[in-house]
């Protein structure tokens, strides 16, 4: 295989592991909002921080493996990445968060009886 072709092989796996990776970090941000309630103000800027947090991440990807030049495929599949884990993964997370704050719950519910 050319170098070239390998490079840009390299950077395209590069960017679906950074979307994964950042869907995953969004995911903890939703269990801790579960674990944690807060009006709706935290919420936008959590949410906030975490797209300024994600914009330098990619552009952070790119900087460091091409040199700083802007690869349109490279955010696309970043995006793709981030929506595939979230259509996959993340509807898993959020079923077995539901069943352990139903625990909490219950347990919850049955101390404050005593």
């Amino acid at each position: 295989m050319s170098p070239g072709i390998h490079f840009e092989a390299r950077l395209l796996v590069m960017g679906m592991a950074t979307g994964a990776l950042l869907m995953a970090l969004y995911d903890v941000l939703r269990g801790f909002r579960a674990v944690v309630r807060h009006g709706w103000l935290w919420v936008g800027v959590e949410d906030l921080v975490y797209w300024i947090f994600a914009g330098f991440t990619v552009f952070y990807l790119l900087y460091r493996e091409n040199d700083g030049a802007l690869r349109l495929y490279v955010i696309g599949t970043v995006l793709l990445s981030m929506v595939v884990y979230d259509r996959l993964c993340s509807g898993f997370f959020r079923k077995v968060l539901k069943k352990i704050s139903r625990c909490f719950r219950i347990r919850l519910s049955k101390r404050n009886r005593r």
